[in-house]
């Protein structure tokens, strides 16, 4: 079992910063990709961000603004929020995706509220 807790929301104006971070505790090997999603009010929840052995990928609204990062002596992995404007708005959810498994099997934090005010 996976257990993922996520910190740092909270309310910052546009333009500001924030660190997100997402302890797991259980068993993170190198099978498991490890992702930031978010979900808006009304809207459906949507990638943010991934990493899987220093490799990363970024949704489009992501690129040149957040940046993924995983210490795997921590079990723990970050999202660094620049730039922030008021769409980015939502409640960010840790994700740790087994590739490792057939089906893959995703667990999920109980996600952080980001508000950016303009």
């Amino acid at each position: 079992q996976v257990q993922l807790v996520e910190s740092g929301g909270g309310l910052v104006q546009a333009g500001g910063s924030l660190r997100l971070s997402c302890a797991a505790s259980g068993n993170i090997f190198s099978m498991y990709v490890m992702g930031w999603y978010r979900q808006a009010p009304g809207k459906q929840r949507e990638l943010v961000a991934t990493i899987i052995r220093g490799n990363t990928n970024y949704a489009d609204s992501a690129k040149g603004r957040f940046t993924i990062s995983r210490d795997n002596a921590k079990n723990t992995q970050y999202l660094q929020m620049n730039s922030l404007k008021p769409e980015d708005t939502a409640v960010y959810y840790c994700a740790a995706t087994n590739i490792g498994v057939v089906p893959p099997r995703t667990y999920w934090g109980q996600g952080t509220q980001v508000t950016v005010s303009s």
